[in-house]
């Protein structure tokens, strides 16, 4: 199942930076791991903005729920989760 999520982080001014920087780097951690084994497919910056946009292929609603409350930054984000399915004009074989 594929689809699109929008985060926008947003870390309070006052939190403690060290802290932050270590939840950052289990972020990426986390983060690089999923986009290997092919759940987290593609991950874009969204310019200016602490955010990006996402897709992932996942077996099921529940598997993107667990992935997404498992983001280390998760007590921080906004999140838009977005279904997606083949467009009958695409003229792609695969979802690629």
């Amino acid at each position: 199942m594929l689809f699109q999520v929008e985060m926008t982080v947003t870390i309070p001014l006052d939190f403690d930076k060290v802290e932050a920087d270590r939840i950052k780097a289990v972020e990426l951690a986390y983060s690089q791991k999923l986009q290997e084994t092919g759940e987290w497919r593609h991950i874009w910056r969204v310019v200016g903005q602490y955010a990006n946009v996402s897709i992932f292929d996942v077996e099921s609603n529940q598997r993107l729920h667990e992935i997404l409350i498992g983001l280390p930054l998760y007590p921080f984000m906004t999140i838009k989760v977005t279904p997606l399915c083949r467009h009958p004009s695409s003229i792609r074989d695969d979802d690629r």
